[in-house]
């Protein structure tokens, strides 16, 4: 199961070069403004220990929460190839979202709705983020209970951020 997982992270980090390089040779570049999406209902893994994305970490992150997993519960888990940061009350931590699970400790819910997006680097994910939370309180009335930062691998050993803040669940 370990080396299916390494096999798969390493296809979806080839796919996502290629994604990337296809998009920059296209002209297209990532959204510097604002805007809103519909996510469904989203089951994520928090980590009991990572606070934020680091080449070791993000390399084999999969690992990781499986070995959160009791060996008998393994095989009741699959997660898709995403990873990110969520804070609630000003703690933060890595998370993998869920395919398939069961009840265990760490698990959270991300209600379906529309999420106030904006995408980012690393060096300006800060000050985007305060303005997402700004721009969330001044114009949706708003204090968010908690952030998204989904991962977005942009190159090989890269990776930017899309931030979510629910701005109206179902």
């Amino acid at each position: 199961m370990k080396k299916i997982a390494e096999l798969q992270y390493s296809k979806s980090k080839i796919q996502l070069a290629r994604s990337d390089y296809e998009k920059k040779l296209y002209g297209q570049q990532n959204r510097t403004e604002f805007y809103t999406r519909y996510f469904p209902k989203r089951v994520i893994l928090l980590s009991n220990s990572l606070e934020a994305p680091t080449l070791d970490n993000l390399w084999n992150y999969l690992r990781h929460f499986y070995d959160r997993i009791e060996p008998s519960q393994r095989d009741l888990f699959a997660f898709e190839d995403l990873a990110g940061i969520y804070t609630e009350k000003n703690l933060s931590r890595l998370f993998a979202v869920c395919i398939r699970y069961t009840d265990m400790d760490g698990l959270k819910i991300l209600p379906s709705g529309t999420y106030l997006c904006a995408d980012c680097t690393e060096q300006t994910r800060g000050q985007v983020l305060s303005k997402l939370i700004e721009i969330a309180k001044e114009q949706y009335h708003l204090e968010p209970t908690f952030t998204i930062q989904l991962i977005v691998i942009s190159g090989i050993l890269q990776w930017n951020y899309q931030l979510q803040i629910l701005i109206e669940d179902d």
